[in-house]
């Protein structure tokens, strides 16, 4: 009887760290979309009000995109570790 609670416990455990991955990749994903196109938006604005400084302003916006783009990988990792090697499951016992 033990082992099927402890079974359960370990479903549980497993199916919310499944919808906690997704929504952790979703939301990163969805904020640094909006990120993007934020950073496009001004882009293109800032060229269009001053061409001469568009060089310099494309160099700075890749370099935060660079850093933008950091944000879901580090999502993707953290996810990726709470599905392989889910930390949780110490907890109950079982591995």
């Amino acid at each position: 009887m033990e082992t099927i609670a402890n079974v359960a416990q370990v479903a549980d455990v497993l199916s919310m760290t499944v919808i906690a991955a997704a929504i952790l990749i979703g939301l990163g994903a969805l904020g640094t979309a909006i990120g993007f196109a934020i950073l496009g938006g001004k882009f293109i604005e800032g060229s269009s009000r001053q061409p001469e400084l568009t060089p310099m302003l494309q160099t700075k916006m890749f370099i935060v995109a660079g850093l933008l783009d950091a944000v879901p990988m580090i999502g993707v990792a953290i996810a990726l570790l709470l599905l392989f090697a889910n930390p949780l499951l110490s907890h109950i016992g079982a591995k």
